[in-house]
């Protein structure tokens, strides 16, 4: 396969989503090899609400996967990277999940992106054990079942709350909003966002989102908090700040990792009030090896700035590269699976990837921050 051309985000998911369950090879290796390759299959959620969050996961995946092959592969194979691209719906999941299966040379799930997909395949091989391996999906539900098949390699969604409201504990804030983005967001979250500052002596004041978000925005009184958790993605935040930098009283957000700050700025966000978002990855500027080789990696492949989404992509294909190249004797799909539950960790260039009791990474949580001057700092 040729080279592939530098993309953009914006292009990378472009066309039918449904039509791509049918697969194209991507990430191969420019040469011919005499191995048979061995298939890494990559489920995206495209639809309105998930497709920000899975084309810079999918970016870093590529560049990682393309980088990987250019460097000789795995023990002298290709590794085929196929994307199947769905909607979202639970049909598509299933059928996205089969096609998997049907492919005789795929050995496992790896990086499945946004959460609510990932959620889905997860609850799908654990009712329906398939003898695959789900591999470090993008699963921010904490809650969801992991059966025997799946291993998040990033903190979840509980744990970046945890963090945050945490750190405004420590700080002395008694009082926090809280924003969901729709009533569907708050019904997945709110028990456990409850419990969470329960456990923290704060008080917690909701507010749904039932339909504009700017207007939400606009309307928030004088005594609700100065300080919002955001439970929602990148579009509706912008469209939230959006209505908050109307009012003259300074309020602080924060988010959580689906949302990408640049993009924020980008489309016209938060240009008055600083938001604060929690990420599962190390900061895109971290001297750790691993980082820098996603720098060098991004800019000879792609015209895209280092975001966490795109980082956390490449970390997940470089933990399936990990667990896939530590296998001895034949690569087959019950020897990745059977690695996977030996729980084994990986150090993947200074980024310690490893699965505690409940398959959690170690919890890993910073934050970034999007200042009211436009600047995106750590």
């Amino acid at each position: 396969m040729p080279q592939l051309p530098r993309l953009s985000r914006r292009t990378l998911l472009r066309g039918s989503a449904l039509a791509a369950v049918a697969g194209s090879a991507i990430g191969q290796p420019t040469r011919k090899s005499a191995a048979a390759p061995v298939t890494v299959v990559q489920i995206l959620d495209t639809s309105m609400a998930q497709q920000d969050v899975a084309k810079d996961f999918l970016l870093g995946s590529r560049a990682a996967w393309q980088d990987i092959n250019a460097q000789g592969g795995l023990r002298g194979r290709p590794v085929r990277h196929e994307t199947l691209e769905i909607d979202g719906s639970a049909k598509a999941v299933r059928q996205a999940v089969q096609a998997a299966v049907a492919d005789p040379s795929c050995v496992a799930l790896s990086g499945t992106a946004g959460d609510p997909v990932a959620a889905q395949v997860a609850q799908l091989l654990t009712t329906a054990p398939a003898g695959l391996a789900h591999l470090a999906p993008w699963l921010q539900n904490s809650s969801a079942p992991l059966g025997d098949s799946t291993f998040p390699v990033f903190a979840g969604r509980a744990e970046q709350v945890a963090h945050a409201l945490k750190s405004l504990a420590l700080v002395g804030v008694q009082d926090v909003g809280v924003v969901y983005a729709s009533a569907a967001e708050q019904g997945r979250h709110q028990d456990d966002i409850a419990r969470i500052a329960a456990g923290m002596d704060l008080r917690l004041r909701a507010y749904p989102g039932t339909g504009d978000l700017s207007a939400l925005g606009q309307r928030l009184g004088p005594q609700s908090p100065a300080l919002l958790l955001f439970i929602g993605g990148t579009p509706e935040l912008v469209q939230f700040t959006q209505g908050l930098d109307r009012q003259q009283r300074q309020r602080f957000v924060i988010a959580l990792s689906d949302v990408n700050l640049q993009a924020v700025q980008q489309m016209g966000g938060a240009r008055s009030t600083p938001v604060i978002a929690t990420q599962t990855v190390p900061m895109v500027t971290s001297a750790l090896p691993v980082v820098r080789h996603y720098r060098e990696v991004m800019a000879r492949l792609f015209d895209e700035p280092p975001v966490p989404l795109s980082l956390a992509g490449f970390v997940a294909a470089r933990a399936t590269f990990a667990v896939l190249q530590g296998i001895d004797g034949p690569l087959t799909r019950s020897a990745v699976l059977a690695a996977c539950q030996r729980q084994q960790p990986v150090d993947l260039g200074g980024l310690r990837v490893g699965f505690d009791a409940r398959r959690r990474a170690g919890g890993y949580v910073t934050q970034t921050m999007l200042t009211a001057g436009g600047r995106v700092v750590g």
